[in-house]
């Protein structure tokens, strides 16, 4: 007996996915939510929830795609994405910071008035409920998201707020307002410890309602089109029919399912041998991201570091020399180690790897052994994020085989252009600048692994930051929104498809670039506004 054909077919209950699903049952649609990775409705596992660690972000984990990207032509580097209900919102850093009106304002102005940042406002309101600025105008205070910053004091992130007021940084009480770039708090998606996802903020209150299916472990292989109308998805157990078909699967998973479908560049795809359902050339690309480094360092002294100490308590945002985009470098002071974020109990990184060698090797084939030596070797060591968070350069993601089993190539293509190298040189010297102020010297021992003598060549500083060169995995633009004039756009500023009746995409990958700030929060807000277009809101 063939299934019932449902309102709309959800693919990836991830950041975007789960929002938009519980808005358009609460407006009445029978959706069905359908997610490759396994589903919780007890809640998280420990790993999960725990918002003081990463752990599922461990090479190898399952709730992690084993994905690896190459971040420049000879730079393989592990790229965590979230493979569970709840998406990449279950295993991030909690960093809930909206992306900045210039940012919205410059997609309307790219042809996408709908995204203006006023436009996008009330999603942002409706979504959060802020514990300290709920009242203020332009925030909420009763939406399904708790954002909290750190009350408590740290010495470190104390010490730092400091040296940015040493250098002249403007303070930046609340990151998610509209005031100019500076050092401030970090709104976070966390509440008592634990990490709001999605699958907590929009599905738990949701379970049991007659309008939403969840189904986890249930990856979907190709998009059923009939006459150009998109009519269902096609999984490992058989088709599943629908009147509209959302892909949520982020910005791989949901490029990576429009060429599987054979909607992209015609000539790739038949290259591999898949019909060509519509000619979309900009489908995988003008894929960006937030290249970063890490400026490593070791204390003169302990500093605390409680197992519920949050890794991040906040950023500097501020704007390089010469740019017309303001924040476009980003400084994260982190707390603690990679050691004690990366894993969720003692040595249960390395445990994990040892039972899962061959998914840990495979996330690291390609990373240069003297790298992991030297990473192995500044394990305990804290550090400095310098983050680019307007790059210049695009990548592009691509399929190497017909295999939905088999993921695509991830190319960055990070450093291709100029201006994006002399801005990270810009950032790493700040941040050695910032470390050897009055207000830090005192907490630091010695910089790790940047000599004095390459800091100070351009050419030299180049070479290290390619040989130590990391993303933030915030992946974005890989089926980017644009006008009909627009060649490389894949979907209109509704978010549907070109070419294909009835599919839209509902992800960061429809970002016409990615935002200045990290995504989390904006993808959400992508999700809820998604809601009202197809709602007709």
């Amino acid at each position: 007996m063939a299934e019932r054909e449902w309102d709309v077919v959800v693919v990836g209950g991830g950041t975007s996915g789960l929002p938009l699903a519980a808005r358009l049952a609460d407006a009445g649609r029978r959706v069905l939510v359908l997610e490759a990775g396994a589903d919780h409705p007890g809640g998280p596992p420990g790993v999960l929830a725990d918002a003081a660690r990463m752990g599922a972000a461990v090479p190898g984990h399952p709730a992690n795609w084993e994905l690896t990207g190459r971040l420049t032509d000879d730079q393989a580097f592990p790229v965590p994405r979230g493979r569970v209900v709840g998406g990449s919102s279950a295993l991030n850093g909690c960093y809930f910071v909206r992306g900045t009106r210039a940012d919205f304002d410059s997609w309307a102005a790219d042809g996408n008035h709908l995204w203006a940042a006023d436009r996008l406002l009330p999603a942002f309101v409706r979504l959060e409920a802020d514990r300290e600025y709920g009242d203020s105008p332009g925030h909420g205070a009763s939406g399904p998201v708790p954002v909290t910053r750190p009350r408590a004091g740290h010495p470190l992130a104390d010490a730092f707020g400091a040296a940015t007021a040493e250098l002249g940084f403007p303070a930046e009480p609340d990151k998610n307002a509209d005031g100019p770039p500076g050092w401030g708090p970090l709104p976070m998606n966390v509440a008592d410890g634990v990490r709001m996802s999605t699958a907590l903020t929009h599905l738990a209150p949701r379970r049991g309602h007659p309008g939403l299916t969840v189904r986890g472990g249930t990856p979907v292989r190709r998009v059923l089109v009939e006459g150009g109308q998109a009519v269902g998805v096609q999984t490992d157990a058989g088709p599943v029919r629908a009147a509209e078909v959302v892909l949520s699967a982020g910005a791989v998973g949901s490029p990576h399912l429009l060429l599987l479908s054979g909607i992209g560049p015609a000539d790739e795809l038949r290259a591999l041998g898949i019909a060509v359902v519509a000619d979309v050339p900009g489908v995988g690309r003008d894929l960006t991201d937030h290249p970063d480094v890490y400026v490593t360092w070791r204390p003169a002294r302990r500093l605390p570091m409680p197992p519920d100490l949050l890794p991040l308590w906040g950023a500097l945002n501020t704007t390089a020399e010469g740019s017309a985009v303001p924040g476009d470098l980003e400084l994260l002071p982190w707390l603690k180690p990679f050691s004690r974020v990366m894993v969720h109990r003692a040595a249960a990184g390395v445990a994990g790897a040892l039972r899962r060698p061959a998914a840990t090797l495979r996330a690291l084939r390609g990373t240069s052994p003297a790298r992991l030596l030297d990473t192995a070797r500044r394990r305990d060591d804290l550090f400095v994020g310098v983050a680019l968070q307007r790059e210049d350069s695009r990548g592009l993601l691509r399929l190497t085989t017909a295999d939905p089993r088999e993921l695509p190539r991830v190319e960055y293509r990070y450093l291709t252009e100029p201006a994006d190298r002399r801005r990270l040189r810009e950032g790493v010297r700040l941040a050695a600048e910032l470390l050897r102020t009055a207000s830090l010297a005192p907490l630091v021992e010695r910089r790790t692994g940047l000599p004095d003598a390459v800091l100070a060549d351009d050419r030299e500083l180049d070479r290290w930051v390619r040989a130590h060169l990391a993303t933030a995995v915030h992946l974005a633009g890989s089926a980017r929104m644009g006008p009909d004039g627009d060649p490389g756009a894949v979907v209109d500023q509704h978010l549907r498809v070109r070419g294909v009746e009835g599919l839209r995409v509902v992800d960061t990958s429809v970002m016409p670039r990615v935002t200045s700030r990290g995504p989390a929060a904006t993808a959400v807000a992508i999700g809820e506004r998604a809601a009202e277009l197809l709602t007709g809101g």
